[in-house]
């Protein structure tokens, strides 16, 4: 089996991931975010962290968020 990399404009990801699910032939090893949405996580995250650090939020002890992976 070959393995390619495209490069596809984002507005044209969705079309183009949609028409290469479609054949049968093809296997889609996974969709990689895009960087506005890794920025967009990261900002969650940090936001996230401030809250916990305030008191506002509750973290999650590292057994048991190691025991969801």
């Amino acid at each position: 089996m070959k393995e390619v990399t495209l490069k596809i404009p984002d507005n044209k990801f969705r079309f183009f991931m949609e028409l290469v699910k479609s054949l049968g032939f093809v296997q889609v090893a996974s969709e990689s975010d895009s960087e506005e949405e890794m920025v967009a996580n990261i900002t969650q995250g940090f936001k996230e962290m401030e809250l916990y650090k305030e008191g506002k939020m509750k973290g999650t002890p590292l057994k048991d968020f190691l025991n969801e992976l």
